[in-house]
C-alpha cells in the first residue's frame, strides 16, 4: 500500500512538471511571435547634425528645446517619409568626423557650400546668405577699412573664417591681414559676449545670426553697411552618399512647390529668411 502510495505520488509530480513545462514553452513562443511585430514598428531614424549655437537654422531656447528653421524643414521631411526625426547637436569643429564616422546622416544647418563643392555631397542651395561684420553700437568703427589695427573674431570652422583666411580673394585677404590679429570663438553666443565684453572689436558672421542678436539685443550692437561676402548653403552629405541627397532633395522641392517651405521661412520673417530663399531657382 506504502510502494502504491509513493508511486501514485510520483505520477503527480511528473504531471506538474509536464504542465510547468507546457506552459513555459507556450510563454516562449507567444514572446517570439510578438517581437518581430515590435521591430516592425520602429520608425527609421533620420539624425541631423547641428550647431545649438546657430539661429535661427538651429539653435536650443531657453527652455531646453531646440528650434529653427532647418530643424523644422527636417522634422517636415522626416514626417512626409514616416522617419523618426533626431536633431543631434555637434561641435562644428568637429562636423566632419562625426558625418564620416555614420554619428549623424547629414548635416542641415545652414551649412555653406561655399569653399566646399567637393568635400561633401550637396543638394541644390536653398539660401544664399551673406557674411556681415557685427561691432559695439558704440564703436567709431563704421567701415571696413576701420578694422585695420582691431581685433576681430569668427567662429572656428566657419565660412566667415574659411573667407578671411582665404588668400585666392586678394580682397578680403588684404582685409584680414590688416587686422591686429584674427581670432576664433567655438560658438557665436561667445562671440557676441566676447564683443559686448570689449576683449574683441568684431565678429565676422553670418546675417541670419547677426540678426537674431540685433533684433535681441536692442541697442548694444550693429551691422556694418558692406558685408564681407556672400555664399550659399544647401544640406551636405557624406560623399558619395547620393542616395540619401536625393531623397531629401525630392521632399524639399516638393515642400516648397506646395508651399510649405515658404511657410517655414515666413516664420523667421525677423531675420530676413523669406527674402534669402533660393531653392525656386532650382525647383523643376
Amino acid at each position: 500500500m506504502k510502494n502504491l502510495k509513493l508511486f501514485v505520488s510520483l505520477i503527480s509530480i511528473f504531471a506538474v512538471v509536464a504542465l510547468a513545462a507546457g506552459c513555459g514553452n507556450k510563454t516562449t513562443a507567444q514572446v517570439s511571435e510578438t517581437v518581430p511585430e515590435t521591430t516592425q514598428a520602429v520608425a527609421k531614424k533620420f539624425i541631423v547634425g547641428f550647431d545649438a549655437e546657430y539661429p535661427p537654422y538651429g539653435y536650443i531656447t531657453e527652455s531646453g528645446t531646440y528650434e529653427g528653421f532647418d530643424l523644422d524643414l527636417a522634422q517636415e521631411f522626416c514626417n512626409r517619409k514616416g522617419y523618426e526625426f533626431v536633431a543631434q547637436p555637434i561641435d562644428w569643429d568637429s562636423k566632419d568626423l562625426e558625418l564620416n564616422s555614420g554619428n549623424i546622416d547629414c548635416i542641415w544647418n545652414g551649412f555653406t557650400v561655399t569653399g566646399r563643392e567637393n568635400d561633401y555631397t550637396w543638394t541644390v542651395p536653398y539660401v544664399d546668405n551673406s557674411i556681415v561684420l557685427v561691432v559695439k553700437a558704440d564703436s567709431n568703427i563704421n567701415a571696413k577699412a576701420d578694422l585695420a589695427g582691431k581685433v576681430v573674431m569668427a567662429q572656428a570652422g566657419s565660412s566667415a573664417l574659411t573667407a578671411l583666411e582665404d588668400e585666392s580673394d586678394e580682397e578680403i585677404f588684404a582685409l584680414a591681414k590688416s587686422f591686429k590679429s584674427l581670432e576664433q570663438c567655438p560658438d557665436y553666443n561667445n562671440g557676441f559676449m566676447s564683443l559686448e565684453s570689449g576683449m574683441v572689436d568684431c565678429l565676422a558672421v553670418d546675417i541670419g545670426v547677426a540678426k537674431y542678436q540685433l533684433n535681441n539685443s536692442k541697442g548694444v550692437f550693429k551691422q556694418l553697411p558692406e558685408n564681407l561676402s556672400s555664399e550659399q548653403y544647401a544640406i551636405g552629405f557624406k560623399k558619395g552618399n547620393t542616395a540619401l541627397k536625393d531623397e531629401v532633395q525630392s521632399v524639399v522641392f516638393d515642400m516648397y512647390k506646395d508651399g510649405t517651405f515658404m511657410k517655414i521661412a515666413n516664420k523667421y520673417s525677423d531675420f530676413s529668411l523669406p527674402d534669402m530663399v533660393c531653392l525656386g531657382e532650382y525647383v523643376k
